[in-house]
């Protein structure tokens, strides 16, 4: 393990995380997503943690269907914390912009629950069907089920951190750009359901936050990925152009929240998260990072999820001090050092 505050040699175009694959169509990587979706469900989520409550499947929209559900956790009273104004962590599973679910994420989000804060583990509309914006307004409505409802359950909606892996940390992050920056707002018809102030920290787990590493030769993923996203697939426009409304990385300015950020050199996104730190510093946002080096072998593209790595178990605790740190909880911050 080593933390990186320069941009080192990248990995070979391709390698890391499960294999050596380039240029992925589409429909490949939703191919390979469902297979290997039931299985991941099944393993991440051995031994699950009986020391939260768990409120599951929230419809937050009112429309039924299963990309608009919600799950909370919550530590219990008899554990120890207080039932009140805990701060709240909203987490965005990954899975490409075209797969995923919230089930996978269930024992990580228990994990980070037990240490004392509320997480509210969302799910969202996928661009089998839709299009980056429409995650965006998931995100915000996700934020305002948040804003009027996670009193009920013990946390404070003014004291939130976003998170995510891999696609999931693009939309928070994105979604934290947008609440920050009234031209990102507008391009996508945002009207934020929380004020900034109530943001206190992001966290990305090997995110796609700087979308100009798809552009460069030999990269995992197809320039359809970012089509994919687009009105229309981006038909008569720049796709370089449109991606920087996709890019988290182009939004970053002084005076955004705190960051904690963890990668690998196994992660398909290694060189655009140390392009997203590099970007964090010079616009002087804080900014903590948990890199490992490749051989590192538990740490391929989003490992954060398996809670049997020990590399897992050092990010959870790195992550909850940073929250009890950006979030004001006093003893998580302690119990982080």
């Amino acid at each position: 393990m080593r933390e990186i505050s320069r941009d080192p040699r990248p990995p070979a175009p391709g390698r890391g995380a499960r294999g050596v694959l380039q240029r992925v169509p589409v429909w490949v990587w939703r191919g390979l997503m469902a297979q290997l979706e039931p299985r991941e469900l099944a393993r991440l989520n051995v031994d699950p943690i009986t020391s939260v409550d768990y409120t599951t499947d929230i419809d937050f929209v009112g429309d039924g269907i299963r990309e608009h559900r919600l799950d909370v956790m919550a530590p219990r009273p008899a554990e120890g914390f207080s039932a009140d104004g805990l701060p709240v962590y909203v987490y965005f599973h990954g899975g490409g912009w075209t797969s995923g679910d919230k089930g996978a994420l269930t024992k990580y989000c228990a994990s980070q629950a037990a240490s004392g804060i509320i997480v509210v583990n969302a799910n969202y509309r996928k661009a089998t069907g839709f299009r980056m914006s429409d995650m965006i307004d998931d995100a915000n409505a996700v934020l305002a089920w948040v804003r009027d409802n996670i009193g009920s359950h013990g946390g404070d909606p003014t004291r939130i951190v976003l998170g995510g892996d891999s696609a999931g940390g693009q939309i928070a992050a994105l979604y934290q750009a947008a609440v920050l920056r009234p031209a990102l707002a507008e391009h996508y018809g945002l009207e934020p359901a929380i004020p900034p102030a109530s943001l206190r920290g992001l966290v990305q787990h090997c995110s796609a936050v700087d979308f100009s590493v798809i552009f460069e030769r030999g990269f995992i993923l197809s320039r359809n990925f970012v089509r994919m996203l687009l009105p229309h697939r981006g038909r008569g426009v720049s796709l370089r152009r449109a991606a920087r409304f996709l890019s988290p990385i182009e939004w970053v300015d002084r005076g955004d929240p705190p960051v904690f950020l963890t990668t690998s050199e196994r992660d398909y996104f290694y060189r655009a998260n140390l392009n997203y730190v590099a970007r964090l510093r010079e616009r002087g946002v804080p900014v903590d990072t948990l890199i490992y080096e490749r051989s590192s072998r538990n740490t391929e593209h989003t490992w954060q999820q398996n809670a049997a790595f020990p590399e897992s178990q050092e990010v959870y605790r790195r992550l909850q001090e940073f929250i009890g740190r950006v979030a004001g909880h006093a003893r998580l911050a302690a119990a982080g050092r």
